[in-house]
């Protein structure tokens, strides 16, 4: 079974860097030929798709917000993490990862995707 777990600071301070990671059980994030995203849902508003990472490692970033966001992986540990630069309050969200078998740029349905983890809250305010 397949589990994934987001973690990071909960609140950051504007104009911060938010690192974020998602820690991936009972796969492997380069044979298991998943693409790794993150998705994150402000307060009162949809899901948005930031961006994904394949299991080769190749990226997509959402237009809007690829100027601010890096998605790594680190395969020892089996993580994928999220770099979101110069935070500001309307970076408040709970955010996700999730993983599919296919690459569909911009999802944001949890039916396509295999795997979805329970989302973790970050907040920024001074």
């Amino acid at each position: 079974q397949v589990q994934l777990q987001e973690s990071g600071p909960g609140l950051v301070k504007p104009s911060q860097t938010l690192f974020l990671t998602c820690t991936v059980s009972g796969a492997s994030m380069t044979t298991g030929f998943y693409y790794w995203a993150w998705i994150r849902q402000p307060p009162g508003k949809g899901l948005e798709w930031m961006g994904v990472i394949s299991y080769s490692g190749s990226t997509y970033y959402n237009p809007a917000l690829k100027s601010r966001t890096s998605i790594h992986r680190d395969t020892p540990k089996n993580q994928i993490t999220l770099q979101l630069v110069s935070v500001t309050p309307e970076d408040t969200a709970v955010y996700y990862c999730a993983a599919a078998k296919s690459l569909i740029l911009g999802a944001t349905s949890k039916d396509l995707y295999d795997y979805w983890g329970q989302g973790t809250q970050v907040t920024v305010s001074s």
